[in-house]
Parts: structure tokens; C-alpha cells; sequence
């Protein structure tokens, strides 16, 4: 990366600028949390336009290119690779779910209305957790280390959701190791789409709770 700061390599964690890039880093995870934890009205709304607000300035106010953030036209090989791995991640989970029985239960079968709302909001969650934590992250850690950070914040943003919690998990892995290969977000949302819908139609909403987390899952009836 031509224009990311690299204090961890250079002049340490904790330098103003690191400190300055932590900061971000805790603030828009912050403002996540708090939109999660929200009971559903016009303050979960304000919460979630916040946080969105407050991740599209700092990306584009950032250091970070376009190529950096991975909002480029993607490659034949990274939409190859990434896709077709996806594919056969979504098989198996769907293999998986019925061997485990996890789909003895009627499922959340989502209307196409629902899908797209689902697919926009997978590519923004991409958005969010490569263009604004996985650079940062890298920034200061290293990419192979932002991968496992990244994943840890990816999925601690699914609790108390336990399924989720844990697909989410395996998921941001893989998310995070191609974004760091590939540097590209569009192929990782496509992904998420199809990841996230097979879920929906693999998992008893009995477990699933309509794939909530936060406050959401815990008032889930």
C-alpha cells in the first residue's frame, strides 16, 4: 500500500497519528454497537444514520486510495477466486445444516423485497468492515494480523446471536484473508449475499431468530 501509515512498523502503536487512527477505529465501532443495542424506533434510526455518516467521512477524508479501500473494479481473478469459493462455502453450509438437522424447523424464508434490502445492506456491512476497519487495522497491525482482528470485531457485532456469532466468525475470515489478497469489496458483498440468504434458508428461524443480533435477537418472539 502506497499511501497507508504503517506505525507499527515504523514508529509504534501508540504515536499521535496511531492514536488518532485507534480513536476512529473505536468510535465507529462505538456507534455500531450503540445502533445494534437500540431498542428498534426513531434513536435506533439516528444511531444507525450516525454511523453511517460517521464511517462515509472518515473513508473518504482517509489516507487510503480507492484500490486501497477495495472500491475498484474487481479483477476476472478476484471475482473468479472469491465467488467460487463462496459457492462452494454456501454448499456446504447447506450440507452442513442438514446433516445437523438444523433445518428440522420451519426457516426464514425472506420475500425479494427482503433479499435486496439484505443484499444492499451485505455490501455496506463490506464497506464497513474492509474500507473502514480492515485498513486501519492493517495500518497499524500488519495485514495478516488486521485479518484476525478484523474477524474478532465481525463477529462480536453478531452476539448474542450464537449462530451467527460463530458463522460470522469462519465468515469474516474468509472475508478479510480475499479483501487482503484480492483488495476488492464488490465479490465479498456478492458473497455475503449469498452466504448470508442461504443461511436464512438452512438454519431453522427457531435458532436463526430471523438472523438478529444485538437487542434485536433477545426481543425476538
Amino acid at each position: 500500500m502506497s499511501s497507508a501509515f504503517y506505525p507499527s512498523a515504523k514508529q509504534g502503536l501508540f504515536t499521535r497519528p496511531a492514536l488518532a487512527i485507534w480513536l476512529q477505529i473505536a468510535f465507529g465501532y462505538g456507534l455500531l454497537e450503540a445502533a445494534l443495542w437500540t431498542p428498534q424506533g426513531r434513536l435506533d434510526l439516528a444511531w444507525m444514520i450516525l454511523t453511517a455518516g460517521f464511517i462515509i467521512v472518515m473513508a473518504s477524508r482517509g489516507p487510503y486510495s480507492l484500490r486501497e479501500m477495495g472500491v475498484t473494479i474487481p479483477s476476472a481473478k478476484a471475482i473468479t477466486w472469491i465467488v467460487g469459493a463462496g459457492l462452494i462455502l454456501a454448499i456446504a453450509l447447506w450440507l452442513f445444516a442438514a446433516l445437523m438437522g438444523a433445518d428440522a424447523g420451519p426457516t426464514h424464508a425472506m420475500p425479494l423485497r427482503t433479499a435486496w434490502q439484505y443484499a444492499i445492506w451485505a455490501f455496506l456491512q463490506q464497506f464497513m468492515l474492509q474500507s473502514f476497519f480492515f485498513v486501519r487495522l492493517e495500518s497499524l497491525l500488519g495485514s495478516r494480523r488486521a485479518v484476525l482482528v478484523t474477524t474478532v470485531l465481525f463477529a462480536a457485532a453478531h452476539i448474542p446471536n450464537p449462530i451467527l456469532t460463530i458463522g460470522s466468525f469462519l465468515a469474516g475470515l474468509f472475508f478479510c484473508e480475499m479483501f487482503r489478497r484480492y483488495r476488492n469489496i464488490f465479490p465479498l458483498g456478492v458473497v455475503h449475499v449469498i452466504l448470508g440468504l442461504t443461511m436464512a434458508a438452512s438454519v431453522s428461524d427457531a435458532l436463526l431468530h430471523h438472523m438478529r443480533v444485538g437487542i434485536g435477537y433477545l426481543e425476538f418472539h
